[in-house]
């Protein structure tokens, strides 16, 4: 793994720590707004996404906008090999801590190519090049793993906060880059080729 990798990691989650709660409520909003208004996040009828924690950018109010809106919403079940299993999001009650303290479904595990189906995939990451997509992930892999599985022509959507879209974030030939960027200001098409 690159020392840049983990000093860029370090610098993020830094800055991440000091936007007060107040800010990551108005951030997460405006978030959820714009990808709500995308008429092919309207159209997946399952989204692949994420169960956020800590200063990430919030996605609980995002997911459940999806899931009455009737969208089918998977959400990951950490494995312990660190791969990514998929389950069904039913509410908010349908969650419970798994390992790290992270809520997961606890409805029935539909493994890790479950992720093949889904019309979009939004991920976390603490960065993105703007150029390349490529995406600065936790150094565990996991969504590595889950992206490599994914489509060519499925949208996949990395949150972030303003300042994390940037040029130079360091690659690795496991790296899967995403092909947008929300941040609070907006939603950014990265380098890799738009869809057609």
């Amino acid at each position: 793994m690159s020392l840049n990798k983990l000093k860029l990691r370090r610098e993020i989650l830094r800055e991440r720590s000091r936007i007060d709660e107040n800010s990551r409520r108005d951030r997460a909003q405006a978030i959820r707004e714009t990808l709500l208004d995308q008429p092919w996040v309207q159209m997946a009828g399952l989204v692949a996404a994420y169960w956020s924690i800590g200063a990430e950018p919030a996605t609980h109010g995002l997911i459940f906008a999806l899931w009455k809106h009737g969208t089918t919403v998977i959400l990951p079940v950490l494995r312990p090999d660190g791969d990514l299993d998929w389950a069904v999001y039913d509410g908010p009650d349908s969650l419970a801590p798994g390992p790290f303290g992270i809520m997961e479904p606890v409805d029935t595990r539909r493994g890790v190519d479950t992720i093949r189906t889904a019309a979009l995939v939004i991920v976390p990451a603490l960065a993105v090049d703007r150029s390349t997509g490529t995406r600065l992930g936790r150094g565990g892999g996991s969504y590595d793993r889950a992206l490599a599985r994914v489509g060519p022509n499925v949208p996949t959507v990395a949150l972030l906060h303003e300042g994390e879209l940037i040029d130079g974030v360091p690659a690795e030939p496991h790296d899967r880059p995403v092909r947008y960027a929300a941040l609070p200001s907006g939603l950014f098409v990265t380098g890799v080729t738009e869809l057609s």
